[in-house]
C-alpha cells in the first residue's frame, strides 16, 4: 500500500508515477474521501473533548453535592453525538482503505517507460544459444518422444493446464528443486521453510494478491476465506506479518519449495500448448526482509543469485528491467530472467526478482526497532523466483535435446539421479 502521507501531500506525483503504469488515479475521489475524513476526525477529536469535559464536570458537580441531572442528559446528548461521529469516521476511512488497496506501488525513478513488455530493457546476456545440426523440437515434441511428459492424462485427471511427469523426467525435475535448494542454502545463506499450501485472506491481503487478483486464486471449497497459494512468497513474507523486528534480526533470508496454483485468469488462448503456463507447477522462491537503506543492493544480490542457477545449468538467458507498465502491482521494480527456449526460439522468463520497498510491509505491518531512533519503522520486503521448477525443465528439455530423441542431463544434476547422464525414449 502506498504511503497515504505521499497522497496527501505529493498528489501530483503520485498521480504522474502511476500513470507510467497506465493507472489513472482519480484524484478528485481520493481528495473528496480525504476532506470529509479531516473534517470528521476534528470533529471526534472535538466530540471527545467535550465528553470528557463534561464526564469531568458531573465529577465535581457529584462531589460538591449538586443536581447532575442537566449535566448527565448534556452528556448522554455528547456522547450519543460522538457516537454517531466514530460511526461516519469509521466508515469513511473504510472507503478510503479501500481506494488504497487499489492502487498499485509506486515506481522507482530507474523502471523504464514504457507501456508493455516490447518497452522493457536488456540489461545483459549470458551464454550463447545452442546449434543444432537436425530440426529442433519443443519441449511437448520431445517429452512426448521420451514417454515421459502426458498432457493427455493430464487432462483426464484435472482438465486442460495440467500435466502428468513420470519416470526420468518426474526425477529430473526433483533434480532440479533439489538443487536449486541445495544453492540457495549452502552457497548464498538461505534458511529453508516449510509452510502452509493454502493461505487466509489476511495474508494473502498482505502481499497485494487480494482484493485486486481474487480472480487467479484458487478457492477451497467449503472455506469462506481459504486459497491454495499462487506462490510461495505469500507464506514466507507473512512470516513477519504484525511484527517488530530488532535490528540484529535483519536481513532475513528464506527460500522455500512449494507447489503453486494459479487460475490464469485473462490468459485464454495463451500457451496452451505445453508447461509454460500451468494450473499448478512447483517453484523455488526467495524472499528476503531488509533494512529500507540495504533493498536495492539486495535487490541485485537477488537478481544474481537466480542467475547463477541458470549459469550452473548452462542455459543462455538474459535479464531484463520491465518497464513501468509490465511492472507488477506490487512492485516498485522488477528484473525478469528469460531463459533460452530453442524450441520457441525465443527467450521466456524463468524468474521474477522485485523489490516492493515498504508497499507489502506497510500492508502486512510489518517493521523493525530503527536503533538509531528507538522506533519501530516499516521494513522493505524482495522477493524472486530461485526458479520456476517447470519452466527449467522446460529449457532443460529443449537445450539438451539429442537427435535421437534422448535428453541430456546437465552436469550439476546428474548426482542427484544416481550419475544418469541420459534420459533416453
Amino acid at each position: 500500500m502506498i504511503d497515504p502521507k505521499v497522497l496527501r501531500n505529493e498528489l501530483d506525483r503520485a498521480t504522474l508515477n502511476l500513470k507510467r503504469r497506465g493507472f489513472d488515479l482519480d484524484k478528485g475521489y481520493f481528495q473528496k474521501l480525504e476532506s470529509e475524513r479531516a473534517r470528521l476526525q476534528v470533529q471526534v477529536e472535538r466530540e471527545r473533548q467535550a465528553r470528557n469535559e463534561r464526564s469531568k464536570a458531573i465529577g465535581q458537580a457529584k462531589g460538591k453535592g449538586e443536581d447532575i441531572g442537566p449535566l448527565k442528559e448534556k452528556s448522554e446528548a455528547t456522547a450519543e453525538k460522538l457516537a454517531s461521529s466514530e460511526v461516519a469516521l469509521a466508515q469513511l476511512q473504510e472507503q478510503l482503505s479501500e481506494f488504497m488497496a487499489g492502487l498499485p506501488n509506486l515506481l522507482h525513478d530507474s523502471v523504464p517507460e514504457g507501456d508493455d513488455e516490447s518497452s522493457n530493457e536488456e540489461v545483459r546476456c549470458w551464454g550463447d544459444p545452442p546449434s543444432f545440426s537436425f530440426e529442433v523440437r519443443d519441449h511437448v515434441a520431445v517429452g512426448e518422444a521420451l514417454g515421459l511428459v502426458d498432457f493427455e492424462l493430464g487432462v483426464k485427471l484435472a482438465g486442460p493446464r495440467f500435466v502428468v511427469l513420470r519416470g526420468a523426467v518426474a526425477q529430473l525435475q526433483r533434480a532440479l528443486v533439489q538443487f536449486m535448494l541445495d544453492l540457495h542454502i549452502k552457497d548464498h545463506g538461505y534458511e529453508e521453510a516449510y509452510v502452509p499450501y493454502l493461505s487466509n485472506e489476511e495474508s494473502l491481503y498482505g502481499t497485494g494478491q487480494l482484493p485486486k487478483f481474487a480472480d487467479d486464486l484458487f478457492s477451497v471449497d467449503g472455506s469462506s476465506s481459504l486459497r491454495l497459494i499462487p506462490t510461495a512468497e505469500v507464506p514466507l513474507t507473512n512470516l513477519v506479518r504484525e511484527t517488530i523486528l530488532e535490528s540484529g534480526e535483519l536481513p532475513i533470508k528464506l527460500v522455500a519449495h512449494t507447489p503453486c496454483f494459479r487460475s490464469e485468469a485473462g490468459s485464454y488462448g495463451k500457451d496452451t500448448r505445453g508447461m509454460i503456463r500451468q494450473h499448478q507447477f512447483e517453484k523455488v522462491e526467495l524472499v528476503h526482509i531488509v533494512r529500507p537503506a540495504d533493498s536495492y543492493r539486495v535487490l541485485e544480490e537477488l537478481v544474481g543469485h537466480a542467475e547463477r542457477v541458470l549459469e550452473s545449468l548452462e542455459l543462455p538467458y538474459r535479464v531484463v528491467t520491465l518497464c513501468g507498465g509490465d511492472t507488477g502491482f506490487a512492485a516498485a521494480k522488477t528484473y525478469d530472467l528469460e531463459v533460452w527456449l530453442p524450441g520457441q526460439n525465443q527467450y521466456r522468463e524463468v524468474s521474477s526478482c522485485s523489490n516492493f520497498e515498504s508497499f507489502q510491509a506497510r500492508r502486512l505491518q510489518a517493521r523493525w526497532r530503527n536503533p538509531e531512533t528507538g522506533k519501530p519503522e516499516l521494513v522493505h520486503t524482495l522477493n524472486g523466483s530461485g526458479l520456476a521448477a517447470g519452466r527449467t525443465l522446460v529449457a532443460v528439455l529443449e537445450n539438451y535435446q539429442r537427435e535421437d530423441g534422448s535428453v541430456a542431463v546437465p552436469e550439476v544434476l546428474q548426482q542427484y539421479l544416481g550419475g544418469m547422464q541420459r534420459i533416453t525414449p
